[in-house]
């Protein structure tokens, strides 16, 4: 609607009105919080979360709807027929850009549940964000060092339980568990740096995901295989949202997570470990293949 306007006027005016959009929404979000910590009664709780979900729902849908009025983009979006509200998903992506995030919410929002991070636990003190983060029950992370480990032997489990522990809020609300395998963001100077084996990927990184399937292995059947292609240029998050983003692609391969890595103990069995990596390298191979036919289709 508004795609004729300078690019980077579309820019500021999409990420003042994301600000605008997120102090509207950040109180509502807050008290509804505040109620769900001061009140212990489970039933309360549940609906506390349905409505934080909710808030940010409409903040994303808000803010796709704002790209939809910006700027005119040809989304390119293949499997995402058969994805459920009421499934429980665990979603990896290849990392190219931070466009990538917004741009999955974009196609993801809706189809299935919220789309969640197990982040570190240093991170809920991060301003406003820590906040609204715990509001929607993203988990924290307490991840021990080997060092860790071997000076206080009594500490090996720990982090899996607790993570465990905040993950038992999920067995009755659907949730997506979101993790990009790679880590950080493609880029020529990290790939040469790792001698990675693919042409458009880094390596991936199989202990973040591994930890998500032991933590939540009972509750997570089913990986979301998500490859981002943008044809025209590699884009980053100011080109998104200015528009400069002519045409992405998103493929999204469902895949059964194989019954042997639920809950698997990938720290210290040196087989499922090893079993394990082989399998996210196949899947890695099979992406870095997919991104070459997705770019030339």
């Amino acid at each position: 609607m508004l795609h004729f306007l300078p690019a980077p006027l579309r820019g500021v005016l999409a990420a003042v009105s994301i600000l605008l959009n997120t102090l509207v929404l950040f109180p509502a979000l807050l008290l509804f919080a505040l109620i769900k910590l001061v009140i212990p009664v489970v039933a309360i709780r549940k609906v506390c979360t349905r409505v934080l979900n909710r808030i940010a729902w409409l903040w994303i849908g808000f803010n796709n709807l704002l790209m939809d009025i910006l700027h005119k983009v040809h989304w390119d979006v293949r499997g995402a027929e058969n994805l459920d509200l009421k499934h429980w998903y665990f979603v990896t992506c290849n990392h190219q850009s931070w466009a990538d995030i917004p741009a999955i919410q974009y196609v993801l929002n809706s189809r299935v549940p919220l789309l969640k991070f197990f982040l570190k636990k240093e991170l809920i003190w991060v301003p406003l964000l820590g906040v609204a983060w715990w509001a929607l029950d993203f988990p924290f992370m307490h991840r021990h060092t080997k060092e860790q480990i071997a000076r206080r032997p009594e500490l090996k489990g720990k982090d899996i339980a607790a993570t465990q522990a905040a993950c038992e809020k999920f067995r009755y609300t659907p949730v997506t568990v979101f993790n990009f395998m790679e880590g950080t963001r493609f880029t020529a100077a990290k790939h040469d740096s790792q001698n990675s084996p693919y042409k458009h990927l880094l390596k991936p990184k199989a202990g973040g995901t591994a930890f998500v399937l032991q933590a939540m292995g009972d509750m997570i059947h089913t990986m979301l295989d998500v490859t981002i292609v943008y044809p025209d240029s590699r884009a980053n998050i100011w080109d998104y949202l200015c528009g400069r983003i002519g045409r992405i692609i998103i493929d999204i391969r469902t895949r059964e997570i194989p019954p042997r890595f639920l809950g698997m103990d990938y720290d210290s069995n040196r087989e499922t470990r090893a079993d394990f990596q082989h399998w996210v390298s196949d899947i890695w191979a099979e992406k870095d293949a997919r991104i070459d036919a997705l770019k030339a289709s």
